[in-house]
């Protein structure tokens, strides 16, 4: 996920109001996040540049992984998930790209006058039993409440906990030449399946969302290929945003097959109709792993015994380059490169 860490290069910020696209988790909120809040908001945790900041315990050997985020998806309830799940989830996720154990979570809750309880009990119950299934708890929490008319429903916020352990860092900058590039399955679920929920397209989908932690699929990775270089969860932005700072990150160049990405029927369907392309598309239950090719097949099979990794697979590899970036090799066998996203494609995914 897109925080203050993020490492896409900045260009000149022009801009005196926010707009839409600096949420669109690509280039503008990379703008937004260098040249405005970087220059107040500075700490070694925030330069690491990863998706959560590993910080020393004090008077110890120990680290912890501590990560923030929140959540302003809409509509709350949608195939697959909820707001509730997504946090969690998401949280736990962002915690796991620093190869952690999740430990615990915190809540601040945002609800608007008027909001029916019948609805905010749902999605804790929700988030109840995704922290169950993340081996997670919810340690602290706070709740506010605005005018009706002041707020939408409810915007949840969380911060994330983990142990780091000593045999398993992954980082965003240790991508390395003849690594091998995996994702843990199928791209653009998450962001086709709010947008479908929204009722505004005029037909129904049984496109469900992805929205899962993926405990199992680290732990199993830890087990079989303890020199995984990178992890890293491609939210908004999508598959070719997150491979981009991924590249910038590491400084290498980074090629991948599109016919080696997995996109299911339906969402492939939807993007051709809409004219959105799924590489650029939100996930919220999938995971890019880069590790040495010799560990690739390995855990591309452990991978698949997963719950939430069968449709896993090695989509391309990283090379060495001058200029840091993405090149994809397309279905005609042309090679064009994959660039971030720009502005906003997809608002209020997450």
């Amino acid at each position: 996920m897109h925080d203050f860490s993020c490492p896409l290069p900045s260009a000149d910020f022009n801009h005196s109001r926010i707009q839409a696209g600096h949420g669109s988790g690509g280039k503008m909120t990379a703008d937004l996040i260098r040249n405005i809040f970087q220059k107040y908001l500075i700490s070694d945790g925030l330069a690491q540049g990863n998706d959560a900041a590993v910080l020393p315990i004090p008077d110890s050997t120990g680290r912890i992984a501590v990560t923030t985020d929140s959540h302003i998806v809409a509509p709350l309830f949608f195939p697959g998930g909820d707001i509730g799940r997504l946090a969690v989830c998401g949280t736990v996720n962002d915690l796991l790209t620093s190869g952690a154990v999740p430990v615990a979570l915190t809540a601040g809750f945002i609800l608007e006058e008027g909001f029916r309880i019948s609805e905010l009990e749902r999605i804790l119950k929700s988030m109840q039993m995704s922290a169950v299934e993340a081996n997670v708890q919810i340690v602290a929490g706070d709740t506010k409440v605005v005018e009706k008319g002041r707020g939408d429903g409810l915007f949840i916020t969380t911060a994330g906990f983990g142990w780091i352990r000593d045999d398993f860092q992954p980082q965003g900058d240790l991508a390395k030449p003849g690594d091998a590039v995996l994702v843990t399955g199928t791209v653009g679920d998450h962001g086709m399946a709010v947008l479908c929920a929204r009722g505004e397209l005029g037909f129904q989908s049984d496109i469900q969302s992805d929205t899962a932690p993926l405990n199992a699929i680290v732990e199993k990775l830890r087990q079989t290929a303890p020199s995984t270089h990178v992890l890293r969860d491609p939210t908004r932005g999508g598959l070719g945003t997150t491979l981009n700072e991924i590249a910038v990150q590491s400084a290498v160049s980074i090629e991948i097959d599109e016919q080696l990405v997995l996109v299911s029927p339906q969402v492939r369907s939807l993007c051709d109709l809409l004219g959105f392309d799924p590489l650029y598309v939100a996930n919220e239950g999938k995971m890019i792993v880069i590790l040495p090719e010799a560990d690739a097949e390995a855990a591309l099979s452990a991978i698949r015994s997963c719950k939430y990794g069968e449709n896993a697979a090695i989509i391309g590899r990283v090379t060495s380059a001058a200029r840091p970036g993405v090149l994809l090799k397309t279905a005609l066998g042309t090679t064009r490169i994959l660039d971030s996203l720009h502005g906003e494609m997809l608002p209020r995914i997450c």
